[in-house]
């Protein structure tokens, strides 16, 4: 163990044992704090944050979940500035998606020196400081988005990665797990893009779409665009150049109305979908457990699934994307 490792669990440690005593009676200011606000999969994980605090109310531990974002899912320094806002503030946890794995190391470090403990979720952190971190497993669900496309295209053609952004370690992680699967297990299929990325909104990954298409259009047979923007986008730009409807294979990560709509028209033939409901449900009452002293894992894995024409009516299936 380092030094560094070392003095964050002993913060740590120390913190379990004096906070319990001197929040219990006002109640918990839980700051949850996400990439950004538009999408949808932030809508549902503020839904989960939101059912965590009124269970923990109806049990008698009052607590407050207070949402702030940036504006932006590509503005760092406005994720920073809202992560030392709160400390400022001495709100008495957070639960943070940061936007980059390093960039967010220092705030969130800070915070915990100041004996207010961080809760990770969506995206990891580079540090030891946060004393858990709440996601799905990245990496499988980009490998399980190839092992999709690669069975739609019969281990043969031309393919597409569109990324999301760099620095963001969810993103990364599932285009890691993509390309693994990719050159280990469908030898046949070359990957003739997967340096382009769609950035933080869809219409800026729908302009990066529209010049891939435009400059592979005529050869590309199949597409994965690895977050709920960039497929997005993706979906868009393969409708106005007229390689939607299954002519272009194109597989997504993450869900919401627009990806859902293009799955049962047919132009989207596989979505790997998180639960962000779980993710800030299990988050809150995660960061709670700590302040309440109580032993909480290191790590705690959401679901994960395939969703295809031929399943998205399964109640399994549908619970995770309509968890309301």
């Amino acid at each position: 163990m380092n030094v560094t490792s070392a003095h964050f669990r002993l913060s740590t440690f120390y913190f379990l044992l004096l906070v319990p005593l001197s929040c219990v009676a006002q109640g918990y200011d839980i700051a949850v704090i996400p990439m950004g606000a538009t999408h949808e999969f932030w809508k549902a994980v503020h839904a989960g944050a939101l059912k965590a605090e009124r269970e923990l109310d109806a049990s008698g531990i009052p607590v407050k979940v207070i949402w702030k974002g940036p504006l932006r899912e590509d503005d760092r320094d406005q994720q920073i500035q809202v992560v030392e806002n709160f400390v400022g503030r001495q709100v008495n946890g957070i639960v943070l998606a940061p936007l980059d794995s390093r960039a967010l190391v220092r705030p969130v470090e800070e915070a915990v020196s100041a004996h207010i403990p961080v809760v990770i979720f969506g995206s990891a952190l580079r540090s030891p400081a946060p004393v858990s971190f709440v996601a799905t497993d990245n990496r499988e669900g980009g490998r399980m988005g190839a092992r999709r496309l690669g069975q739609l295209l019969g281990g043969k053609g031309k393919v597409i990665l569109l990324r999301c952004q760099a620095g963001s370690s969810a993103t990364e992680e599932r285009e890691a797990g993509f390309l693994e699967v990719m050159r280990r297990d469908f030898p046949g299929i070359e990957l003739i893009s997967t340096d382009q990325y769609g950035g933080a909104t869809r219409d800026t990954a729908r302009r990066t779409s529209e010049n891939l298409l435009n400059r592979f259009g005529v050869e590309v047979n199949g597409v994965f665009a690895s977050n709920e923007s960039s497929a997005t986008g993706m979906l868009l730009a393969l409708r106005d150049a007229g390689l939607a409807g299954g002519r272009v294979k194109f597989v997504g990560f993450d869900s919401g109305d627009t990806l859902l709509g293009g799955l049962k028209a047919g132009d989207i033939q596989g979505l790997v979908i998180q639960d962000p409901f779980a993710m800030g449900y299990l988050s809150v009452k995660t960061v709670v457990a700590a302040l309440r002293g109580e032993s909480v894992p290191r790590a705690i894995k959401t679901n994960l699934a395939l969703v295809t024409p031929d399943n998205v009516d399964d109640p399994a299936i549908a619970a995770m994307l309509h968890p309301l």
